[in-house]
């Protein structure tokens, strides 16, 4: 079992990066989810509506990048600004077609449901045999689940489900306690970087797995985590 992706995405529900190593502290990846976009109610931009989030299509054509002092944002057309630029803040509005701010996380936290979410190859090859797809899992691009931590693991299933409860060690210095599954909504579905739109991803969770795929965790223990790093229970 271990490391096989860790992602980051510096801007709430826009793309992100894909990391070779990255620092862990009590909220999670360092830099991950501390920016948001931010209507004039004040709800963050998203792929859904709920109570906190607002669906704002063209969020995926958009992608973030982690900077010292704030995230880079990306437009379709190749500009580039910071995010506490407000030169940018209006590009941005224009991609949306609403009036937004970009800000950076303030007493409530920007993560969906925890610090660190990870998802397992596992996972992947049967949720690949639940859509028809063949059991190797290759047809799903785990981006769309836009998880921290994709960990390699044999087989096929849903193991990360028996993790709760437990203590993960990830790399020599971070250990993880895995909390809960994630509910997955319409956003595994979307077209987002170079994996097309879908409408079966959701329907197959929704029938086969009470619409769960992954779990989140809790950090315990802060430190750096590297891809190919060994994961085992701590």
């Amino acid at each position: 079992m271990q490391i096989a992706e860790i992602r980051r995405y510096p801007v709430k529900s826009m793309l992100g990066e894909v990391l070779s190593a990255a620092e862990v502290d009590a909220r999670g990846i360092v830099g991950d989810r501390w920016w948001a976009v931010r209507d004039p109610d004040g709800k963050l931009g998203s792929g859904k509506n709920t109570r906190r989030f607002r669906r704002m299509p063209g969020l995926f054509d958009l992608r973030a990048y982690a900077a010292e002092r704030a995230p880079i944002v990306e437009l379709p057309d190749g500009r580039r600004f910071p995010a506490d630029d407000p030169a940018g803040h209006r590009a941005v509005g224009e991609v949306l077609a609403r009036t937004v701010t970009l800000t950076p996380e303030g007493h409530v936290a920007h993560h969906d449901e925890g610090p660190v979410s990870l998802i397992t190859t596992a996972a992947l090859r049967r949720l690949g045999e639940l859509t028809g797809a063949g059991p190797d899992g290759t047809s799903i691009d785990p981006q769309r689940f836009r998880a921290n931590l994709l960990i390699d693991l044999p087989g096929r299933g849903f193991p990360e489900e028996n993790w709760p409860g437990d203590l993960l060690r990830v790399g020599p210095e971070v250990v993880l306690r895995p909390v809960r599954r994630l509910t997955r909504c319409a956003m595994i579905d979307m077209a987002q970087g170079h994996a097309a739109e879908r409408n079966d991803l959701r329907k197959a969770l929704a029938e086969h797995h009470d619409l769960a795929f992954g779990v989140f965790a809790s950090v315990e223990q802060r430190g750096r985590i590297t891809v190919g790093d060994t994961c085992s229970w701590a």
